[in-house]
């Protein structure tokens, strides 16, 4: 399996009401866990990676539940620090339809990634066989403790070799200690080879504008072109950027593709029409996932690499709960063109 893939930051208690319902329109909530880095690591794993996930988790049942959903599906969890002080962070989902949109509502402040310190991860020893560090926009976000922890993540694993990616997820509802998104993510983003991200993220984490306008039919890609090419020019550390490009049609109808400036050029994905959205929540870490494994696996090949991180990512908007369950072949045989549904028998 080689060198290991290791993802930094928060897993949360997930609390969702049922199926397409209001929240407490039943008595009932959906329990599972969730969280960016988390949901990287799964998918990860299941692509074929020797994945890691490292956050921090309280010394309690639902801690212990938390590190436990994350090992069954194959991810190391030997560097989680157990505390004695914080919480599980929890956010509760309420899944939208047609022109109701998806809402979330957070309860994460005090959580144990928030009150954590750098030092209480031995990093070197951490990134000593690693090939590569992911990380998001969502941790920094949360707290000024979390922001240096994820801050000391990317330097050591810098300093080991890696390959270091961030998801620049702008969380609108998290920035709330102090600190611009701008002033912190500019500053991590010097640390990244690699950033993800869509047309808000690049906006409003690196203020580099964008002319885009989502809610139109059709997005124009040389605009995109343009964007990720002045993200290079700002952050020449940056070999690879690559942008999800979501047309939300309505909250169970999106158009879905991407696009990747890296290396070798410009290289814009196959469109998928997702008609009957089941969860997206995910959706956008599940291409994280798969733009890893795809350029960790297919080198300078970037128009496959975009191709097979939207395909994984399309199949995750058909999967209930926050980690993309799909694997290496089913992602393959969509890329080749197998999207009819047919039983396979």
């Amino acid at each position: 399996m080689g060198k290991k893939f290791v993802t930094f930051g928060e897993i949360m208690l997930r609390l969702k009401s049922p199926g397409h319902e209001r929240f407490f329109q039943s008595p009932l909530l959906e329990a599972t866990f969730g969280g960016g880095e988390a949901n990287v690591a799964v998918s990860l794993s299941l692509l074929g990676k020797k994945a890691q996930f490292v956050t921090a988790l309280p010394e309690n049942a639902i801690g212990e539940a938390a590190l436990r959903e994350v090992r069954k599906y194959g991810v190391d969890v030997s560097a989680i620090n157990r505390t004695k002080d914080g919480r599980v962070g929890i956010y509760f989902l309420e899944t939208g339809a047609n022109q109701r949109p998806s809402m979330v509502v957070y309860d994460r402040a005090e959580s144990s990634i928030a009150l954590a310190k750098p030092s209480d991860f031995d990093f070197r020893a951490i990134f000593a066989d690693a090939q590569w560090l992911h990380v998001t926009g969502i941790t920094p976000a949360i707290s000024q403790r979390a922001a240096d922890c994820t801050f000391e993540a990317m330097k050591a694993a810098k300093e080991a070799g890696a390959t270091v990616s961030i998801d620049l997820n702008y969380r609108k509802k998290l920035w709330k200690y102090g600190k611009t998104a701008v002033e912190v993510m500019r500053e991590l983003a010097n640390y990244a080879d690699i950033i993800i991200a869509n047309e808000e993220d690049i906006q409003k984490c690196l203020g580099i504008e964008a002319k885009v306008d989502v809610t139109k039919g059709e997005l124009d890609l040389g605009v995109y072109e343009e964007l990720t090419s002045e993200v290079k020019r700002q952050f020449p550390n940056v070999s690879v950027v690559s942008v999800t490009l979501r047309e939300s049609k309505s909250a169970d109808h999106n158009g879905w593709r991407a696009a990747i400036n890296g290396k070798t050029g410009f290289y814009v994905s196959k469109q998928y029409e997702i008609t009957d959205i089941i969860d997206r929540v995910g959706g956008g870490d599940s291409f994280s996932a798969g733009i890893i494994y795809a350029l960790s696996e297919y080198g300078d090949d970037e128009q496959y690499a975009i191709d097979f991180a939207v395909a994984a990512s399309a199949l995750k908007h058909s999967i209930g709960g926050d980690f993309n369950l799909t694997l290496k072949g089913e992602v393959e045989a969509l890329c080749k063109g197998d999207g009819s549904g047919r039983v396979q028998r």
